[in-house]
């Protein structure tokens, strides 16, 4: 990629940032009044939603640091969300995983509908058709 398209790659993402984060303080408000959780361990749920992980890799799956997961676990533990077991072949490792509780608590969370930033009710069809198709091509 020459530097230039480089560039202009990194302002439309920036942008693209710019606009989920911002508008995304209604989905968090909703999944804090759902589960009563403040959203950072909501986070942790959702990331453990794929299957157990390592404490570490918990922590970067959240990007946050080891202390902040530890904290993070042993809250979500005392809740009966999630529990702590051993590797099966690390002794040294232990690994976090949804309870049944914990499961039904990201379901929860991922029933909640996200709905479009305002500025998206301005695009016509075609262009939400093309936005689709970009998506679809950025996401494969």
């Amino acid at each position: 990629m020459t530097r230039a398209r480089h560039g202009s790659a990194d302002q439309v993402w920036n942008s693209l940032v710019a606009l989920v984060m911002d508008s995304r303080s209604d989905y968090r408000r909703k999944a804090i009044e759902t589960t009563g959780l403040p959203f950072g361990r909501v986070r942790a749920l959702r990331r453990l939603d794929a299957g157990p992980l390592a404490l570490h890799a918990l922590a970067e799956a959240m990007t946050v640091d080891a202390p902040a997961a530890t904290v993070a676990v042993n809250d979500l533990e005392a809740r009966g969300l999630v529990v702590r077991a051993p590797h099966p072949t690390n002794r040294r490792v232990k690994l976090v995983s949804l309870t049944p509780a914990g499961r039904e608590m990201v379901a929860r969370v991922n029933a909640l509908t996200e709905h479009a930033p305002d500025a998206f009710a301005a695009l016509s069809a075609a262009e939400l058709a093309v936005l689709a198709r970009v998506v679809e091509l950025l996401t494969r």
